[in-house]
């Protein structure tokens, strides 16, 4: 299954064009006049993910649509939050956490919601031109219930749940990367200049193309810097080894191909520990551009930059992703500058994370001023 998604998330790449158009409707919108930024990059990112993975994208208005974004929200708030990391350690406790029952509601309103949308894909399917990651599921699937083949990893267990994990990863991670990004240029105005300066001295007034990478050096660094310090992810997701293993004198049991968390030792990746190590990095908790620079201002790579993981369980997401956050980024900064609101420095803005599954900022407000 994750070979599959890998395929079909390259195959069909950025899905339809659109987002990036769309959110800077909304930022407009504004007026110049602070708003919260999360919601309308939440929905701008979650819609490349729906396109890739439906064939379409969604209004911002439908309500099917903001429901899905905002489930999905709230269940990162709910799996980070201090009952849910006690139930993980004593799960007797769980009739009594009200937390763990909102976010069961969650997942079955999910399986609900996908559920529909694949009947209705199943509907107007034409195998010979797949629109996204269900019809491509949906065709094997179906090839194979024809020749009675009913033992194979396409059934519609495997299709909700990887639809949904698509989904929620692809809405969580690059959008709450893309709101600390502008948090961080409002709150280090003097590297905002030198993003802006470079966007207009290289693209110009055109559509940003993720060719433009190359030439963009110092936003890229940005970009970058903002994954590192962000650290959205710090402990990854919980792994199991394939096989038992001695580690540095500690035995960790293999985990069960079927129940991999239940039968066997959970193992934590912390990427905090590389990601912040003051060994690897000259400023490693401040917003240090520089960290992705060469001495002639050429970007380059760091061996101790895991924002995304590592090893043959990496995100399989990261080639979307740093397309979406190179492209959005940069179309944003093209088009806005970002600022606190009227009476709050610099200074005043919080970039102490809020404690959720992944690291968001803290509650905030940013204007955001036309620049055309």
């Amino acid at each position: 299954m994750r070979r599959f998604a890998l395929t079909n998330l390259r195959d069909f790449g950025m899905g339809k064009k659109g987002s990036e158009e769309k959110i800077l409707e909304v930022l407009e919108k504004h007026e110049g006049k602070a708003f919260d930024t999360a919601q309308p990059v939440l929905y701008a990112v979650s819609n490349i993910i729906s396109a890739i993975v439906y064939g379409s994208r969604f209004e911002y208005t439908d309500p099917l649509f903001t429901g899905m974004v905002d489930r999905v929200n709230e269940s990162v708030h709910l799996t980070g939050s201090a009952s849910i990391q006690v139930y993980n350690m004593f799960p007797w406790l769980g009739p009594w956490i009200n937390d763990l029952t909102r976010l069961k509601k969650n997942i079955a309103d999910m399986k609900m919601k996908v559920t529909e949308l694949v009947r209705g894909l199943k509907e107007t399917l034409n195998p010979h031109m797949c629109r996204g990651f269900v019809d491509s599921f949906l065709v094997p699937k179906q090839t194979l219930e024809e020749s009675d083949n009913m033992d194979s990893f396409y059934h519609d267990d495997n299709l909700v749940f990887n639809v949904g994990n698509l989904f929620g990863a692809g809405t969580d991670t690059t959008g709450t990367t893309l709101h600390w990004g502008l948090l961080l240029m409002a709150k280090y105005p003097h590297i905002q200049d030198q993003v802006q300066e470079e966007i207009s001295r290289v693209i110009g007034s055109r559509q940003t193309l993720v060719e433009d990478r190359k030439n963009l050096p110092y936003t890229d660094a940005v970009i970058h810097e903002t994954q590192r310090l962000a650290n959205i992810a710090p402990m990854s997701i919980p792994h199991t080894t394939s096989r038992d293993v001695t580690f540095q004198g500690y035995f960790i049991k293999k985990g069960s191909h079927t129940s991999p968390l239940l039968q066997g030792t959970s193992v934590i990746p912390l990427l905090t520990s590389v990601l912040q190590d003051d060994s690897e990095w000259e400023s490693p908790h401040t917003l240090t551009p520089s960290h992705f620079l060469d001495e002639q201002g050429r970007f380059v790579k760091r061996d101790a930059f895991m924002a995304f993981s590592a090893g043959r369980r990496v995100c399989l997401g990261e080639g979307l992703a740093r397309m979406e956050l190179f492209l959005f980024f940069t179309s944003l900064l093209q088009h806005f500058r970002f600022s606190p609101p009227p009476g709050v420095t610099e200074d005043d803005l919080d970039l102490t994370p809020s404690v959720e599954f992944t690291h968001n900022p803290s509650p905030h407000q940013l204007c955001a001023v036309s620049r055309v």
